[in-house]
């Protein structure tokens, strides 16, 4: 049994795919592929079921997959121990983020870059939902989330921005002149909304559950800026952050408030690497001078 073909275990599991798994790995597919079947030959027991869609553990993988977690992280902490002796970080780090900010993240990433140059960086975008969990399993070392007025449980963070979320309408919609409006008068109006898992999202949804206020979301975009260019043509009430802005588009505060924060999170407890250390306490100067 290699390292290696734990390293693919694992990458394989988590993606749910061979093709994403090697890229993942930065190797050819095949050889992805070939590793894995040899860890099933020495184990005696198939370890995935490739007969979806989508590459799921049966339950002899579902039984190795944290064994193969815990080695390959024994073998970081080594590896970060010999670093920590020498001075020098070493290592990976990997970040994610949301789609849409105004955070300085290539800045950031730059600036780390240039004081430790041995340290691989991987950045990825995914919705908010998606990079808690990669912060609770560890996959991620830090991201830019969207949360609402409290952290995540067993994550920590410090915030880039908090703002209002309104609802904004283009310029021929009856509610062009009004000044603002009830979360209640949403409930007759097509919404134009972000997709589930998004932090925006998931504060209009529990903010209309906690009032008893049924919406109906016409549009999902990827974007804020996407919601709100579908606002203007006319499709429908957006809902986005108050600092979207568009000719011809017309904002609304929502009443009862809601706010949506971005916050530069990392786990709360729990062993970090000396990289993913140097980079939060990076990121922490950079998101107060933000």
């Amino acid at each position: 049994m290699e390292l290696r073909q734990l390293e693919y275990l694992v990458a394989v599991a988590e993606e749910a795919n061979f093709t994403r798994a090697a890229q993942r790995v930065h190797v050819a597919q095949p050889a992805v592929s070939a590793s894995i079947r040899a860890l099933e030959r020495e184990l005696g027991q198939p370890l995935f079921d490739r007969s979806r869609r989508a590459v799921r553990l049966t339950a002899a993988g579902e039984a190795v997959l944290p064994h193969a977690r815990a080695a390959l992280a024994s073998v970081a902490a080594a590896r970060d121990a010999v670093a920590e002796v020498t001075g020098l970080v070493r290592g990976s780090v990997a970040v994610g983020t949301v789609t849409a900010h105004d955070f300085d993240m290539a800045g950031l990433l730059a600036e780390f870059h240039a004081a430790h140059p041995l340290v691989d960086i991987t950045l990825g975008t995914d919705e908010s939902d998606t990079l808690i969990d990669g912060l609770r399993t560890g996959r991620l070392d830090a991201a830019i989330i969207s949360v609402g007025a409290d952290l995540p449980d067993g994550l920590d963070g410090e915030p880039v921005t908090d703002q209002r979320i309104v609802a904004a309408v283009g310029a021929e919609h009856r509610w062009r002149r009004r000044r603002h409006v009830a979360l209640a008068d949403l409930a007759g109006e097509p919404l134009i909304t972000l997709p589930r898992g998004t932090g925006i999202r998931r504060q209009l949804d529990r903010a209309c559950r906690t009032a008893g206020v049924d919406v109906r979301v016409a549009f999902e975009a990827s974007t804020p800026g996407a919601t709100a260019d579908l606002a203007v043509r006319g499709l429908g009430v957006a809902v986005l952050p108050e600092a979207v802005t568009r000719p011809g588009l017309h904002r609304l505060p929502i009443t009862p408030e809601l706010r949506g924060r971005l916050v530069f999170a990392w786990r709360a407890a729990g062993p970090m690497s000396p990289a993913a250390r140097e980079l939060v306490v990076l990121a922490r100067r950079w998101a107060r001078i933000e």
